[in-house]
């Protein structure tokens, strides 16, 4: 017979699952789609039969083949986790959050090692984070004084929960504070940068009393966003509101008059870096639709070049 198993490990060529017997390892076949931790799949004694529906999957783009590449399936929230140790990048947390989204779960940003810096930079680091993501639920927390530690432990009560972030944020320190034990490894962060190296070099999913399970992931260096230009803009809605009182039906919210966007940005309503993450992250995605779409891409080639060609005609001198 078959048992439903949860991926708990991705080890390339197989993955370990964890069931109603324990842990086994399974092997992947060429003919499965590509798995993530996080997974349900039905086995049998020797072979994964099949792969069940996805509730939601996290994925980034591959930064060396420019694809999807899965980072966890089946989780409810996702803790977005910063080192207050470090300066807080509104942009970085901009592009987890709509990945978040995208993935059809619920963001937080953590922001770890709040026991190294003073109450004013807490503050100011909060604040940037609630303007550069809007209505995004924020924790301070730090394992050390265990400040912030009981909300944490609300936020991943009976639910799947991953942590994402750059190497050395804390996500390893911070999974080990909530399981109550040492399952996942640490090490120290450079003192010079505060970069850390990548502890954690494979998704894990850890299984907690409670009905609770943690995913540690690799730090990111670079975080690729995988998603569409619908997603940005429903993330970005406090933008995307204003879009409909602009003078123009055409207007790329770039210089046009009358452009409300940029009214908004003008009388203090909009931050402009938000405005700015909305454009870059748009284009991004547009990048990728293409990429996924070869007749979408082919199209766009051909609009580039007689854009291209009647721009060279409005600069040819005219002739006598």
């Amino acid at each position: 017979g078959v048992e439903p198993v949860r991926v708990v490990r991705h080890d390339g060529s197989a993955v370990v699952v964890a069931g109603a017997d324990g842990t086994a390892t399974r092997p992947i076949r060429s003919s499965l789609p590509p798995l993530a931790v996080g997974d349900w799949l039905l086995v049998d004694h020797e072979s994964i039969v099949e792969v069940l529906p996805r509730t939601s999957l996290m994925q980034r783009r591959d930064p060396t083949r420019g694809g999807a590449q899965l980072m966890a399936a089946n989780v409810d929230r996702v803790g977005v986790v910063c080192g207050l140790d470090r300066p807080v990048k509104a942009g970085r947390i901009q592009r987890f959050v709509v990945q978040v989204y995208d993935a059809g779960a619920l963001p937080m940003v953590v922001l770890t090692k709040s026991d190294l810096v003073d109450a004013g930079a807490v503050a100011e680091a909060v604040d940037l984070v609630e303007r550069a993501s809007p209505g995004c639920d924020v924790q301070v927390c730090s394992v050390r004084s265990e400040h912030g530690l009981d909300a944490l432990r609300d936020f991943v009560a009976d639910r799947t929960v991953a942590f994402v972030g750059e190497s050395g944020a804390g996500k390893s320190t911070l999974v080990n504070a909530l399981a109550g034990r040492e399952i996942a490894a640490t090490s120290a962060v450079r003192k010079g940068d505060s970069k850390g190296r990548h502890t954690t070099t494979a998704r894990e999913l850890h299984v907690l009393p409670g009905h609770c399970c943690l995913v540690d992931t690799p730090g990111l260096r670079e975080i690729g966003v995988f998603t569409d230009v619908d997603t940005v803009d429903d993330v970005y809605a406090d933008v995307t509101d204003l879009v409909d009182d602009c003078r123009f039906n055409d207007c790329t919210h770039l210089s046009e008059p009358g452009c409300a966007v940029l009214g908004a940005i003008e009388d203090g309503t909009l931050d402009r870096s938000r405005y700015e993450s909305w454009l870059d992250l748009r284009a991004e995605a547009e990048a990728a639709e293409l990429r996924a779409d070869p007749a979408a891409r082919h199209a766009a080639e051909r609009k580039f070049g007689r854009l291209v060609k009647e721009a060279q005609r409005l600069k040819r001198p005219p002739t006598p």
